[in-house]
């Protein structure tokens, strides 16, 4: 294809993936008001405990603004089947047989590890949300910024999500040939150190089951990449050794 029909190509695909989006835009924007009661569930509890907790809208237009940054995040789940496939078919086409295989593993891998992730950061949002406001002074109310409490809800999710697709990167580089099975399984120790460090500031409540509930999974996540980059290591090397011997002179 010439540049200008990649570029007619890629117009197509926006377009599709745009309609798309609006599509998945409109359908939860009806949704954004339960998923909003579902989003301050942490302030109702605090509210009741201490009687000094509101979401805040300091704005006029900030109750609207909200919904429409929902309507967004939401949107854009709902269509991703749409525009996931509009890249893949954009991409598809440039690719060999061996990376486009690579590439539908990856992606199957990746998607619901990511949305297992967020689902976990999900878990453990409360207990952070409920642990910060234990800190306000006797006397004071919390008055949670809608902006800023979206914001940071969304971007929790956000990386613990990205945190549990960490280790299909790590299968992705030693099927590539850059990490060796045992170069990872060397790490071990500082991978253990790392997890532990990012549960701890992921979960800083009191309680140390929530950090062990975040730690466990991704534990097991990064040494079953391990073990799958011994296992394709060990398929590279019978594979190496049985072409050094059919080429070997007889």
């Amino acid at each position: 294809m010439s540049l200008g029909q990649h570029l007619v190509e890629l117009r197509k695909r926006l377009l599709i993936s745009a309609i798309g989006l609006v599509a998945g835009m409109i359908i939860a924007f009806f949704l954004a008001e339960p998923i909003i009661d579902l989003l301050t569930v942490p302030i109702s509890v605090i509210a009741e405990r201490t009687g000094k907790a509101v979401l805040n809208f300091d704005t006029v237009t900030g109750a609207f603004d909200l919904q429409i940054r929902i309507a967004f995040a939401v949107g854009l789940i709902i269509s991703s089947p749409v525009w996931l496939s509009q890249i893949w078919l954009f991409i598809a086409p440039g690719m060999t047989r061996k990376e486009a295989r690579y590439t539908v593993g990856f992606l199957g891998a990746a998607i619901p590890l990511f949305f297992g992730g967020t689902f976990a950061g999900w878990l453990i949002m409360p207990h952070i949300i409920e642990l910060m406001s234990s800190f306000v002074p006797d006397g004071a109310a919390n008055f949670f910024q809608y902006s800023y409490y979206y914001d940071f809800i969304l971007k929790l999710l956000l990386v613990v999500g990205v945190a549990f697709v960490l280790p299909v990167f790590l299968v992705l580089l030693n099927i590539a040939g850059i990490l060796s099975g045992m170069a990872i399984l060397r790490g071990w120790r500082f991978a253990i150190i790392a997890i532990t460090v990012f549960c701890a500031l992921a979960t800083p409540a009191a309680d140390v089951i929530s950090m062990f509930l975040l730690a466990i999974p991704m534990l097991g996540l990064y040494f079953a990449a391990v073990g799958i980059a011994l296992l394709v290591d060990r398929r590279r090397a019978r594979r190496a050794a049985a072409e050094l011997a059919a080429g070997a002179p007889a």
